[in-house]
């Protein structure tokens, strides 16, 4: 009864020995790679060139349907933005639906059916597999592109435009994509309020007949349905689908900048820099060192552990990230280093990335990081299985670029295979430490001199474009900017008699309609604003006898004095008429560019050392934006004169830590 308990004390010593003889300091050493067996895909082409693959499940009963269109990338010139229309267009109706019906069809039905410029995806139980073909193909053969849904896509298209034009994010990409591909090239040309207002329902008619043939089409079909079936429905469906010559399109190939180019959007609202590296590459699956490229991109700044950002946010305390890749395009990739940093580090920030870019090159990798990187992409790869639809792309993939039969496959022993030679001999091919384009988007005056270190500073507007050199008359200052805009509103005399005002705005943020009510009583040095949703006080701001408080959610807190003296020139109807005697500082910085128009630049400092930006039209001397980091970026639009003075009826607003922008319309103002 007693030797069971003695193997097993036998066998602990044993296992504890064991334990105790591996060395935790190291990595293990890595397993032979699996081969991966991916689940059999049938493949068949229709008459008219339209190529099909087919995958079967039927551990679910549903099927998927995804077609995707291969045409070259385009150039759409004064009607930028026309193809990310033309999904939502597709989808908007057909000869015998409207799209309230065609949605109600859908949805009846539990499926799902969307397009792009280039796919129509269906997906529905297996049971209604039918009629999710029915709607798909109509949606195919049948779009009437109603003019009320394109209206309505161009409303939104603009508003979101005006909304990027004051995110430091979106101008980032904007200018990074301009500056590396060329705005000449469909990768870097800019969608605009001018190009979205040219496109017309029959350039997307125009684009529809043309693009969308079978011969440029592939159609993977996964799911509970065999190849015999699915032969059957194809043809059905699909068969008469017509084929048709598709233009073919080439570009000239981007290439990276000789040296280190350094351009800058200045924002004075900004507390933080946008940081992005970049320049155009030649990347894809067919390229032999592809693997290589995505252990080096995952080393440099794929993973949270990753040279960049243990770097800039674990070492430095920079950030709270920062990442790198090297991408991946049939036309031109890139590769992109980026992140965002407190203003006073920006030049430290791009000092530590630069160093870390060149090190990978000159000094390579380690095994310890060859190893982890090996170990997350073979996850991610893993994961990726457990998706349906990520077995008919491989097997679109290998069509498109003439990929071998087992290159998914065989993926995972590839990728084993990589050695700390390889990895550092594709660092050296594609990583260009002194051939990139820095982009910035920032409180220029903070860092600019500071950034000149890098390489040729070149300052740009927030659309991309170079921003003009246009000099200041040597008799102009800052207080005679202001002057003049007084005068164009309507002079000191009237502006400074008025004394009371009341004014109602309304906006809309994510379909709830806010209504913003503003008093202004300088007899009494008193402000007042409540923000409304639906008749409820969200947020009232009180300012009243040298304090200030702000009341939300039934709480209600007090300016700090700091706050307040940053605040109260809000109180103010035309707070220039009270510079002087607030005892504030006029600096002007020359003229700039904003949105198109040529603008004089004052900054306004109060006596604690807080700045506010303004700008005036050069031509009219109206004020047409306001930045600073606390309030953010306020545009006047729409001036018209009330009571004899000219105000603006719409504000966009841009607030800080609001990633949408605040479109602001002046109802009614009072004015005594």
């Amino acid at each position: 009864m007693k030797k069971p308990y003695i193997f097993l004390i036998i066998g602990l010593l044993i296992n504890t020995v064991a334990i105790a003889q591996i060395d935790r300091t190291k990595l293990p050493e890595p397993g032979p790679a699996p081969e991966i067996k991916l689940g059999e895909v049938e493949q068949f082409t229709l008459d008219n060139g339209l190529k099909v693959f087919v995958v079967e499940n039927d551990k679910l009963p549903r099927v998927t349907f995804s077609l995707v269109l291969e045409r070259d990338p385009l150039v759409e010139g004064d009607k930028a933005g026309m193809t990310s229309f033309v999904g939502e267009m597709l989808t908007a109706g057909t000869a015998s639906r409207t799209k309230d019906e065609l949605d109600e069809e859908v949805d009846f039905i539990g499926a799902s059916l969307s397009a792009t410029s280039t796919s129509l995806y269906a997906s529905s139980l297996k049971k209604h597999q039918a009629k999710i073909l029915e709607l798909m193909a109509d949606v195919l053969y049948n779009p009437t592109f109603p003019q009320s849904e394109l209206d309505k896509l161009k409303k939104q298209a603009i508003t979101g435009l005006a909304a990027a034009k004051d995110n430091p994010d979106a101008i980032s990409s904007l200018l990074t994509n301009a500056l590396v591909y060329g705005k000449a090239h469909p990768y870097g040309e800019n969608q605009t309020e001018a190009t979205t207002e040219n496109i017309t329902v029959e350039d997307i008619k125009n684009y529809y007949q043309t693009y969308f043939k079978p011969n440029i089409a592939y159609l993977a079909i996964v799911g509970n349905i065999d190849a015999k079936e699915a032969e059957k429905v194809v043809n059905e469906y699909f068969g008469k689908w017509e084929r048709g010559e598709v233009p073919s399109k080439k570009y000239d190939t981007p290439q990276a900048p000789e040296k280190l180019k350094v351009a800058v959007v200045d924002r004075p609202a900004s507390v933080q820099s946008v940081i992005k590296m970049a320049y155009p590459l030649e990347m894809n699956p067919a390229k032999e060192d592809f693997l290589s490229s995505r252990i080096l991109s995952y080393i440099l700044g794929g993973g949270f552990n990753s040279r960049l950002n243990m770097k800039l946010r674990e070492e430095k305390g920079y950030t709270y990230g920062a990442r790198s890749s090297i991408g991946s395009d049939k036309l031109i990739a890139n590769f992109v280093a980026s992140t965002s940093v407190r203003t006073e580090v920006t030049d430290s920030a791009l000092n530590e990335m630069i160093y870390e870019i060149r090190s990978i090159v000159d000094k390579g990798i380690t095994e310890d990081e060859l190893q982890e990187a090996k170990a997350n992409l073979s996850g991610s790869f893993g994961r990726s299985l457990e998706q349906q639809s990520t077995i008919a792309s491989f097997a679109i993939n290998i069509a498109r670029y003439g990929l071998p039969e087992d290159y998914y496959s065989t993926y995972l022993q590839r990728l084993n295979a990589l050695t700390v030679e390889d990895i550092n001999a594709a660092a050296k091919k594609y990583i260009r430490p002194d051939n990139m384009y820095i982009t910035i988007v920032g409180n220029g005056s903070e860092f600019k001199d500071k950034v000149a270190q890098f390489g040729e500073v070149k300052a740009y507007t927030n659309t991309g474009e170079e921003a003009k050199e246009m000099a200041v008359d040597a008799d102009m200052t800052a207080e005679k900017v202001i002057d003049n805009y007084v005068t164009a509103i309507g002079g000191k005399e009237k502006a400074s008699a008025i004394r009371s005002a009341k004014i109602a705005q309304t906006s809309e943020i994510q379909g709830q309609q806010l209504t913003i009510n503003t008093v202004h009583d300088l007899d009494q040095m008193k402000f007042e604003q409540a923000v409304s949703v639906m008749g409820q006080v969200m947020q009232q701001v009180t300012m009243e006898n040298g304090k200030a408080t702000i009341s939300a959610q039934g709480q209600t807190m007090s300016m700090t004095d700091e706050q307040y003296e940053e605040a109260k020139m809000g109180m103010f109807i035309f707070p220039e008429l009270h510079y002087e005697e607030m005892g504030y500082s006029l600096a002007l910085d020359g003229i700039q560019d904003v949105d198109g128009v040529a603008a004089y630049k004052v900054t306004v400092t109060n006596p604690t050392g807080s700045a506010l930006t303004n700008y005036y039209q050069v031509d009219n001397g109206l004020k047409i934006r306001s930045e600073s980091p606390t309030i953010g970026t306020v545009s006047y639009k729409k001036y018209e004169t009330v009571e004899g003075i000219k105000f603006p009826m719409e504000m966009n607003l841009q607030m800080p830590g609001m990633p949408m922008t605040l479109v602001s319309k002046v109802e009614t103002v009072t004015f005594k």
